[in-house]
C-alpha cells in the first residue's frame, strides 16, 4: 500500500552508525533513498564501494525517528538497536525527513480507522500526499493535543508549567509540545521572561521558569537542545536554571562562566562560521551535562546530550585534519622562534584537546587523524613539550604521548628507532629526564607507564606458527621489521638509557641511612622499582646482566630499612616477584645480599599488628614454604633459624621449619635416642616416622611387602629353635646351652682352621658388624688335642668395638625408616620388649671338635647400651 511518494531519486550520500556499547560503529557510506515495497515505506542505504550491497534496509515505524541538528537522524529500531544517519548535505537530510515524518502520519491515520479497506485507505493516503500543503499537520495528527502552551508571561507561568507537565506525561502529547515549541519559537518568547522576574525579584515566578526549562530539556529533542545552547538562548536558559525550587535560597552563576570570552582562544584562525559555532555549541553541550543538568539528568537525556557532542567533535575533527593549510600554521607555531610562549602553549593545548577528541572517534577516523598529525610534526611537537620549564606544557604534552601510545605505540617506537640511527636524543631519554627531575606527580606516574609501554618486548611466534594459516603468517612476517626495531631499541636502552634511569638507586649505596627520605624521593624510588620489576617480567635475560652489573638488589634491599610503608611494600613486592620467577640467579643475588635479614626485621617490626606490610611478608615465607623453594628455605632457615624460632603468632614461621627439616631427612622426634626401651615411645616414634600418623609430605610410608619382611622372623631363627638355659650366670658370660647346629665333618681341617683364624685374627666376616668375644675358659679339652686359639689382644678388640659403634651409629641414621623392625630384633637379642634397637642376626662360628669328639659351637653376641649382651654365647654338644 503506497502511504507516501517517495522522495526524488537523488544521490544522497550519507554514513550510517549503530551503537554497540554505548559507542557509534560505522557500518560505512553510501547513498540513501526513501523506497515504498509491498505496501511498506522503506529507508534503503546502498554501499559506496560495492552498489550491489546494501548497508541498511528498515522499515519506517509510527515512533522513535529523530533529526538531530541539519544532517542527522537518529532512531530506534525493533530490537533496542539504535541507528543513525549522517548525511553530506543537509537538503538530503531534510528529503529523507519528510518521507519519515508523512509515512509516520499515515501509520498513526490508519492506526484510528481498523474498519477501513485496503483501497480506501491507499486512496486517502494518496490524497494526503496531494493535499499536504493545504492541510495543516494539526488536522492530519489525531493525537495532537489541543491544549498548547499560552504566550509567554509572567501572569500565566503557572499554566505553562501545568500544561508542558501534562503534555511531558504521554509519547503523543511530547511530540504534539516538540512540535509546538519548535514551529512557535517559544523559547526566544520564554528566555525575556528571565530579566523580567530578576528586576521584580519574583522568586517563585524564576522557579517556575527553572522547571519549564527543565520540562522542555526532558523532551530529549535533538532541535530543542540545540537551539538552547544558540547563542541567542543559551544565556537565558542557564539564567532560568540557576533557580532551582529545591534550594530556593541560593543561586548558581552559570552565565559568568559561560559570558567569559577569554575561555576561548582561537590559535589559528577557523575561516568556516559553521565549524566555529559547532565547537561553541559542543563546549556549552558539555557544560549543560556535567554541571548544569548533572543531577536531574535520566538515561535518555543523557545520551541524547553525548550523541550531539560526539557527532559535533567528529564534524569539527574532520574538517580540521583535512584543512592542510591550518596543520601546518598550527606547527609553525610550535615550531617557530618567532613565536611568543602563550602561543606555543595554546597551540600544544589545542594538540591535547584534538587527542582526547580523539579517543571517542572510531579507530579509522582516529587512525586517519594520529596519520595526519605525525606527517605535520607532532612527535617533535611531543618532545618539546616535554622539555619546556612549564608545568602546564608538559603536562599537556605528557597527554598527547600517553594518547598516541594508547592508539598505536609502534609508530612512537620507529620515530625513536629513527632518532637513534640518526644519532639524535630519542624520546626515552627524554621521558628518563622528566621522570627524574619532575615535581609533579601526575607527570612523573605518566612518564613512568610510558617508558614502560615503550621498552614492551615484541610477541614471541607461537610454537605452531606453521599451523596458524596463511593470514597469520602474512601478518607475522609483516611485524618482522618492527619487532626487530623494537629489539634494537631495547638494546639500545640498555646500552645507554638505562644506568642513567637507575642512577639515583645506585647513589643510595653512598647513603648510610635511608630513613631521612624526601617525599619525592620515595615516589621517584617506587616507580623506578615499579619500572625494575616490568623489566625483571619481560626482558629475561637483559635484566639479569643489568641488575647483576650494577648491584640493583642491593640497592633494593636498602629501601626495606625506609620509614614510609608504601617503599617498603614496594621494595617487598619487588622480592616476591623475583621469587614468583623461580631463578636460580634471583636466588643467588637474593642469597648474597642478605635480603631477608631486612624482610625479618620488618617482621619483628610489625608483628603482631595485622596490616598490610606484616601480611605480605608472612604471604612471601607460605610461598617459599608452599613451593618448596628449596635454596632460599636453606638459606634463611640456616641463618635466620633462632630468630624464627621465637616468631610463635602465626604458625607459619613453625612450618616453616618444619619443612625445612623434612627437606633434611628428618622429623620433630629425631634428637631421641633410638634405642629407648620405653616400648609406647618407641611405637610412637616408629608411627611418626613410617608415615602412620605423618605430617610431612616428603617422608615414605612403609610398603607392606616392607614391613612384612621386617616383621617376620630372620632365615637362621625360622630353623633354629631358642634354647633353654641350663646354668647360672658366670662372671657376666652367658650360660652353657645345647648345641644349635650339628656341622659335619670337614675333609681338610687345615682349611677349617686357615678360615677360624682368618676370621678371628683378620678382618670381620661379611656382613658382621659386632664384636666376637672369646673366652677360653669355657672350652674343655685334653692334653692330646691342640690349644685353643688364643684370645685376641685388648687394644684390638677395643679397637674394633670402636669402630663397630661408629658402624652402629651410621646404621641407625641409614636405617631411620626401618625402626620398628630394627626395634623387634634388639628386643630379641636383649629378650626384653625394646624397640629402640636395630636387629641383628646371629652368626654361628664352628669351632674345634671338642674332646669327645662333637664339635663346639658359638653363637655371636653384641652388648646394648646399657651393657647387657644381647643373645647368648652357647656351648654344648650338638
Amino acid at each position: 500500500m503506497a502511504l507516501v511518494a517517495p522522495p526524488s531519486n537523488d544521490r544522497k550520500r550519507v554514513k550510517v552508525y549503530e551503537l554497540r556499547n554505548n559507542d557509534w560503529f560505522d557500518i560505512g557510506t553510501g547513498f540513501c533513498t526513501g523506497q515504498i515495497m509491498n505496501d511498506e515505506s522503506k529507508i534503503v542505504v546502498v554501499s559506496e564501494e560495492h552498489p550491489d550491497k546494501k548497508l541498511l534496509e528498515t522499515i519506517i515505524h509510527k515512533d522513535g525517528y529523530q533529526k538531530q541538528q541539519e544532517t542527522l537522524i537518529v532512531w530506534t529500531v525493533p530490537g533496542a538497536t539504535e541507528m543513525a544517519l549522517s548525511f553530506q548535505e543537509a537538503e538530503g537530510c531534510a528529503a529523507i525527513w519528510e518521507f519519515v515524518y508523512h509515512a509516520q502520519q499515515q501509520i498513526l491515520a490508519l492506526a484510528t480507522t481498523p474498519g477501513m479497506t485496503q483501497s480506501l485507505a491507499s486512496h486517502i493516503a494518496n490524497m494526503n500526499v496531494f493535499l499536504e500543503d493545504a492541510l495543516s499537520d494539526d488536522a492530519i495528527d489525531p493525537f495532537t493535543n489541543p491544549v498548547m502552551p499560552l504566550t509567554p508571561d509572567l501572569g500565566n507561568l503557572p499554566d505553562i508549567d501545568q500544561i508542558t507537565r501534562n503534555a511531558s506525561a504521554s509519547q503523543q502529547g511530547r511530540e504534539s509540545l516538540t512540535k509546538h515549541i519548535l514551529e512557535q519559537d517559544y523559547l526566544t518568547k520564554l528566555v525575556p521572561l528571565v530579566e523580567m522576574a530578576e528586576d521584580l525579584e519574583d522568586a517563585p515566578s524564576l522557579h517556575r521558569l527553572s522547571n519549564i526549562m527543565k520540562t522542555l530539556i526532558l523532551l530529549n529533542d535533538n532541535q530543542i537542545i540545540e537551539q538552547m545552547v544558540s547563542d541567542t538562548v543559551i544565556l537565558g536558559v542557564v539564567g532560568a536554571l540557576e533557580y532551582d525550587q529545591e534550594f530556593p535560597y541560593h543561586k548558581a552563576n552559570h552565565r559568568q562562566y559561560l559570558e567569559n570570552k577569554s575561555r576561548f582562544k582561537e590559535v589559528v584562525p577557523i575561516e568556516d562560521s559553521n565549524i566555529t559555532q559547532k565547537i561553541h555549541a559542543t563546549w556549552r553541550l558539555q557544560y549543560l551535562k556535567d554541571v548544569v543538568l548533572a543531577r536531574m539528568l535520566d538515561d535518555p537525556t543523557f545520551g541524547v546530550l553525548n550523541s550531539l557532542i560526539f557527532f559535533n567533535q567528529v564534524e569539527i575533527v574532520q574538517h580540521l585534519q583535512s584543512n592542510i593549510p591550518f596543520l601546518k600554521e598550527l606547527f609553525r607555531l610550535i615550531d617557530g622562534s618567532d613565536v611568543s610562549a602563550a602561543k606555543q602553549q595554546d597551540a600544544i593545548c589545542f594538540l591535547q584537546q584534538c587527542c582526547a577528541i580523539a579517543k571517542n572517534l572510531q579507530a579509522p577516523a582516529r587512525q586517519a587523524l594520529y596519520s595526519n598529525l605525525i606527517a605535520n610534526g607532532l612527535l617533535n611537537a611531543i618532545v618539546y613539550a616535554l622539555e619546556q620549564p612549564d608545568t602546564p606544557i608538559r603536562i599537556a604534552g605528557t597527554d598527547i604521548l600517553v594518547a598516541m601510545i594508547d592508539h598505536d605505540s609502534a609508530l612512537v617506537r620507529q620515530y625513536i628507532f629513527k632518532s637513534i640511527t640518526h644519532k639524535q636524543k630519542p624520546l626515552t631519554d627524554v621521558l628518563v629526564d622528566l621522570l627524574l627531575t619532575e615535581n609533579d606527580l601526575g607527570v612523573k606516574a605518566q612518564a613512568a607507564d610510558a617508558i614502560k609501554i615503550l621498552l614492551d618486548p615484541p610477541p614471541v611466534p607461537p610454537d605452531n606458527i606453521a599451523r596458524m594459516g596463511d593470514q597469520f603468517l602474512t601478518k607475522f612476517r609483516g611485524n618482522v621489521q618492527a619487532n626487530q626495531q623494537s629489539e634494537a631499541f631495547i638494546q639500545d636502552f640498555y646500552e645507554n638509557g638505562a644506568k642513567k634511569l637507575f642512577q639515583p638507586l645506585k647513589d643510595l649505596e653512598k647513603r648510610e641511612s635511608v630513613k631521612d627520605l624526601s617525599f619525592h624521593d620515595i615516589s621517584l624510588y617506587s616507580h623506578l622499582v615499579e619500572i625494575l620489576m616490568y623489566f625483571v617480567r619481560n626482558h629475561l635475560y637483559r635484566s639479569k646482566f643489568f641488575i647483576a652489573s650494577e648491584s640493583i638488589t642491593a640497592r633494593v634491599s636498602q629501601l626495606l630499612g625506609s620509614t614510609q610503608k608504601h617503599m617498603r611494600l614496594t621494595a617487598l613486592k619487588f622480592f616476591r616477584t623475583c621469587l614468583g620467577l623461580q631463578d636460580e640467579f634471583y636466588y643467588t643475588q637474593i642469597m648474597q645480599n642478605q635480603v631477608f635479614s631486612h624482610i625479618i626485621d620488618i617482621v619483628y617490626e610489625t608483628m603482631p599488628r595485622d596490616n598490610l606490610l606484616n601480611s605480605a611478608c608472612l604471604e612471601l615465607f607460605e610461598f617459599i614454604k608452599r613451593e618448596t623453594t628449596k635454596p632460599i628455605l636453606f638459606h634463611v632457615v640456616e641463618n635466620y633459624r633462632h630468630r624464627l624460632e621465637s616468631l610463635t603468632y602465626v604458625p607459619v614461621f613453625e612450618q616453616f621449619i618444619h619443612r625445612y627439616d623434612q627437606c633434611q631427612g628428618f622429623g620433630q622426634e629425631m634428637d631421641r635416642t633410638l634405642f629407648s626401651s620405653n616400648d609406647d615411645e618407641g611405637s610412637r616414634m616408629r608411627n611418626r616416622i613410617n608415615g602412620a600418623n605423618a605430617r610431612w609430605q616428603g617422608v615414605r610410608d612403609l610398603d607392606p611387602d616392607e614391613e612384612h619382611y621386617f616383621n617376620a622372623s630372620d632365615e637362621e631363627d625360622e630353623l633354629v629353635a631358642r634354647p633353654k638355659l641350663i646354668g647360672p650366670l658366670t662372671n657376666g658370660s652367658s650360660p652353657l646351652m645345647k648345641p644349635l647346629v650339628d656341622y659335619p665333618e670337614d675333609e681338610d681341617e687345615d682349611d677349617e682352621e686357615h678360615a677360624r683364624r682368618e676370621n678371628f685374627y683378620g678382618k670381620p666376616r661379611e656382613n658382621s658388624q659386632v664384636a666376637v668375644p672369646f673366652k677360653d675358659a669355657m672350652f674343655k679339652h685334653t692334653a692330646d688335642e691342640p690349644p685353643p686359639i688364643p684370645p685376641e689382644r685388648l687394644s684390638e678388640k677395643r679397637r674394633r668395638e670402636e669402630d663397630e659403634d661408629d658402624e652402629l651409629g651410621k646404621l641407625s641414621i641409614t636405617k631411620r625408616r626401618n625402626s620398628s623392625s630394627s626395634a623387634s630384633s634388639v628386643a630379641s637379642a636383649s629378650n626384653s620388649t625394646s624397640s629402640g634397637i636395630l636387629r641383628r642376626k646371629k652368626s654361628l662360628i664352628p669351632v674345634k671338635d671338642s674332646p669327645t669328639g662333637k664339635k663346639l659351637t658359638i653363637s655371636l653376641s653384641v652388648k646394648n647400651s646399657n651393657g647387657i649382651e644381647a643373645g647368648d654365647r652357647n656351648h654344648g654338644d650338638s
